[in-house]
């Protein structure tokens, strides 16, 4: 079984105002395609906070696949590629294109994506957007890869 940790960025949900929906549609399609998946980290929008549950999910926990929710698109305080980029070693620009891809057959608006995806150590981090429709729609997009990308990435053998 693969591990995965999903974490909401919401700066409403993280404060109660609004419930996330976007983190519990992931972890229950996760679930469904065999992860283990524990529970749901709500952080802020803010860049610091993202950052730190990003290195304490891969170096700490040692998950395998990490995926954002929210904090992809133009707003100000949209910050989540930025604190992805800025953890990863390496990163994965293929993930976040077929995402896009996928979803602009859906939506003109799946363009104004700024999702990123890179490895941290044995991690892989996947950016999604933060509506449960297109976090899901955006996951389906890439979940068979993903599975391949993480068995290598793990030390598997093509």
């Amino acid at each position: 079984m693969i591990t995965a940790k999903v974490i909401t960025v919401s700066d409403r949900s993280y404060r109660g105002e609004r419930e996330d929906a976007g983190g519990p549609a992931v972890k229950a399609l996760l679930e469904r395609a065999g992860y283990t998946v524990g529970e749901i980290v709500l952080v802020p929008d803010e860049r610091g906070c993202i950052e730190k549950e990003l290195i304490r999910a891969a170096d700490e926990e040692n998950i395998a696949l990490i995926v954002t929710t929210g904090g992809t698109g133009f707003a100000e305080r949209d910050v989540t590629p930025e604190a992805t980029i800025a953890v990863c070693g390496r990163l994965a620009p293929g993930i976040p294109e077929a995402m896009r891809a996928a979803s602009m057959r859906i939506t003109p608006k799946a363009c104004l994506s700024r999702a990123a995806a890179g490895i941290r150590g044995k991690s892989l981090i996947v950016n999604l957007p933060g509506s449960p429709k297109g976090a899901c729609e955006n996951m389906e997009a890439v979940l068979e890869p993903l599975e391949h990308g993480i068995f290598i990435l793990r030390g598997g053998k093509e």
